[in-house]
């Protein structure tokens, strides 16, 4: 029956009966109005309405209603709600599937709390939308790093370099031997650093590196911008020779990146910037598992999910979760690189090792690579030797009494995750 439904999961917490409140949401999200209208005949209804397919009380939370909420608050209760949507509705369509599963319900008062969580896609999307061009094993081999986590860095400071000190700390960190270097979601095409400038700097440092070693260190160039320029910012790149984009996923939108993964060459490295607003609240918005299944089909080859230990509100076990949900497979498509981002360092890679159980994974540090106490270089061994070592199965402390870089990181960002 799924293959041509959509199966849409909900959070919800309503005054209603559990199972009248789940008919007013399929009801508003399908066919109907606040009335049942002349054409909407039980035929209609049959081919088009949304159905409830599961209902499962849940133990409140004791959160504030949303705003506007009606009901006696010692009526509330709480549930997880799946609608069943015909495919009918919408077609293999992501911006219409967003219409329906996540339109009007937010501002239905009979509602003191709803979320989507989760998002179960029929193969039709498939068919649609591409996917990733790279995923892991496309983006291993433009690196050159076969196995093993793969070691990034975002640059830093964030923003204000001119062009010419990007370039030199770009080389640095290419000698240091990171695999991957990104712009900060907040360097986009300023007025400062332009993208074509900070593209005529960049390139020729990591093509020179590569003549001198045969690995040219990934630099994802943030090309968010209005879609129209989107295209032009990725021909820039790669006709100087770069091997991935940045987009931010939100600014731009699905349909956004949809577009521009049917153009690029290269791969797309999704940040998630603006996704604190939409999934934060457990009251109200769009979950990162649901968010997700739709930026890899929309065509991200890499997905930010945040690390453990994060400077961010998400717990480690949302960040598991979160890493998990890109790593299940989905309709087929090619694997999307789950990116650890915010606070990490070489203290965190057996915790986090333990915990996933591999190494397909692209680990950011920023602060945890430039601030470490010996500088980039030694920042970069001690990322690399911390998740060698919890890939080899060994302890923590057998690496810190192992790697130098390691127990230097420890004096200024532990303590140690074991």
């Amino acid at each position: 029956m799924t293959s041509q439904h959509v199966i849409a999961t909900y959070v919800v917490e309503t005054s209603l009966p559990l199972a009248a409140a789940a008919e007013v949401l399929a009801g508003e999200q399908s066919t109907g109005t606040f009335v049942r209208v002349e054409r909407e005949s039980d035929d209609l209804r049959a081919r088009f309405a949304a159905q409830v397919h599961a209902l499962e009380e849940l133990p409140l939370t004791g959160g504030s209603p949303l705003p506007g909420s009606i009901g006696d608050p010692d009526q509330r209760r709480r549930a997880r709600l799946s609608l069943r949507f015909p495919l009918d509705n919408f077609g293999p369509s992501m911006p219409n599937l967003l219409a329906a599963v996540a339109g009007n319900l937010f501002e239905l008062k009979q509602f003191a709390a709803i979320k989507l969580v989760d998002l179960e896609l029929p193969q039709a999307f498939a068919q649609r939308y591409p996917g990733p061009g790279f995923g892991v094993e496309g983006t291993r081999r433009l690196m050159n790093r076969s196995d093993g986590a793969m070691i990034g860095t975002i640059i830093k400071p964030s923003i204000g370099l001119s062009p010419a000190e990007l370039a030199e700390l770009v080389a640095q960190l290419a000698e240091a031997g990171v695999d991957f270097i990104k712009d900060d979601e907040l360097q986009g095409n300023g007025p400062s650093a332009p993208l074509a400038e900070r593209v005529r700097a960049v390139m020729p440092v990591l093509e020179r590196h590569a003549d001198r070693t045969g690995t040219k260190p990934m630099y994802a160039f943030n090309i968010t911008d209005d879609i129209g320029r989107l295209a032009a910012n990725h021909d820039l790149v790669v006709a100087a020779g770069g091997t991935c984009v940045m987009v931010c996923v939100n600014p731009v939108g699905l349909a956004g990146l949809e577009f521009i993964r049917r153009h690029a060459t290269v791969p797309i490295h999704g940040h998630r910037a603006m996704l604190g607003a939409i999934s934060r609240s457990d009251h109200i918005g769009i979950g990162f598992r649901a968010w997700q299944k739709l930026a890899r089909l929309a065509g991200a080859d890499h997905l930010h999910t945040n690390g453990i230990s994060n400077k961010f509100y998400e717990s480690d076990a949302q960040v598991l979760d979160s890493i998990a949900a890109v790593r299940e497979p989905l309709l087929g498509l090619t694997p999307t690189v789950p990116v650890l981002s915010s606070g990490q360092w070489g203290g965190l890679a057996h915790a986090t090792y333990a915990a996933v159980g591999t190494t397909d994974l692209l680990v950011l540090a920023g602060g945890g690579i430039h601030g470490h106490p010996d500088g980039p270089a030694a920042g970069v061994a001690s990322m690399r030797e911390a998740w060698e070592s919890a890939a080899l199965g060994e302890t923590a402390d057998a690496a810190f009494a192992r790697s130098q870089p390691l127990r230097r990181a420890a004096e200024l960002f532990g303590p140690v995750r074991a």
